[in-house]
């Protein structure tokens, strides 16, 4: 057996409890885990945002899971136990569609989720398709966790904005994902433009990379970003990152955010600006990834906690009290 935190009911505080330990089938490997952090994702899921077509059994939420094998299904064999390995956000892809074939796979519409089409890593165990585990390296469970989706999620958005050395990315949001950006787009040579509406974010900002800092509402006017990236949970942000982008300039969309902004089509044919979104990110970027991590630690503010703390952090994020990662210790 082992213990699991379970959804219920959307909105309502988790179930901790013991459920049985679940078993690998073939290409698969089964996860004890050391951590898993507690990502905004589970938030949409949690209060009903987020709905699967069909919800796992048992309904155990997270995607950032870190720890090592401890046993192999048929099949398996490039994986021991013992490993070292991570269960992200895919639990697999359907392999088959254009997104797929074309190095896109995050953006397939058939994927399957840890924590949200397949049980996740809110538990002592997890099941991961070992075609699609992470192999990472050796270092704090509670430093790498985020980096399953957060940090992914970062590197992913960059990579879509095709942000190139010397460019001005203006990174909007400096929560766990805007700091990773920050770090990930000034390692890229970029000249770094963080925004947000609290200065410890912005002084963090300042202290992981950027080179100019703005609160909400005070972005300088003569800034002319090639790539704006929102991590920002708003739509109050447009505005703003509109008004930032140079011509021919990129728009990316992180954040999950529902609200409709407004976009006139005369805008777009007069200054050729991209506007497009982000999805998490692909192995092949995660292993990128990885690799920078190991060569230069990324960092992150992160408070661990234990499973029976899980719903005060899933609360603290829906509310916006958040002062960095929340991470579960196991």
């Amino acid at each position: 057996m082992m213990r699991a935190a379970l959804l219920e009911a959307t909105g309502q505080p988790l179930r901790l409890t013991s459920v049985p330990i679940p078993s690998p089938g073939r290409g698969e490997i089964l996860i004890r885990l050391e951590a898993s952090g507690v990502c905004h994702s589970d938030v949409h899921v949690w209060n009903g945002e987020m709905v699967p077509a069909t919800a796992p059994d048992p309904f155990v939420l997270g995607h950032e899971g870190v720890g090592r094998v401890a046993a192999v299904g048929d099949g398996v064999e490039d994986w021991r136990v013992g490993d070292r390995a991570g269960a992200a956000w895919l639990h697999d892809t359907c392999g088959q569609c254009n997104e797929c074939v074309s190095g896109y796979e995050s953006f397939c519409q058939n994927q399957r989720a840890h924590g949200f089409n397949v049980p996740g890593t809110f538990a002592e165990y997890v099941v991961a398709k070992a075609a699609f585990a992470v192999r990472l390296p050796e270092g704090g469970a509670a430093e790498l966790a985020p980096l399953m989706c957060a940090g992914l999620t970062a590197f992913g958005a960059l990579e879509r904005a095709r942000l190139q050395h010397s460019e001005t990315c203006a990174i909007f949001g400096c929560g766990g994902l805007g700091l990773y950006a920050v770090q990930l787009a000034a390692r890229r040579g970029a000249r770094v433009l963080a925004v947000d509406s609290d200065p410890l974010k912005l002084a963090l900002a300042k202290d992981l990379g950027a080179a100019q800092v703005a609160l909400a509402g005070q972005v300088p006017a003569d800034i002319a970003a090639d790539v704006v990236v929102n991590f920002a949970p708003t739509a109050r942000t447009w505005d703003a990152m509109v008004a930032v982008t140079r011509p021919l300039g990129r728009i990316i969309a992180a954040a999950m955010v529902a609200e409709p902004v407004p976009l006139s089509q005369e805008w777009l044919a007069s200054t050729g600006i991209s506007v497009t979104g982000t999805s998490v990110g692909t192995r092949q970027q995660m292993e990128t990834l990885m690799a920078l991590h190991a060569q230069s630690p990324l960092c992150s503010e992160i408070q661990e906690i234990t499973l029976d703390e899980v719903n005060d952090a899933l609360t603290a994020l829906a509310q916006g009290r958040a002062k960095g990662r929340y991470c579960i210790k196991f």
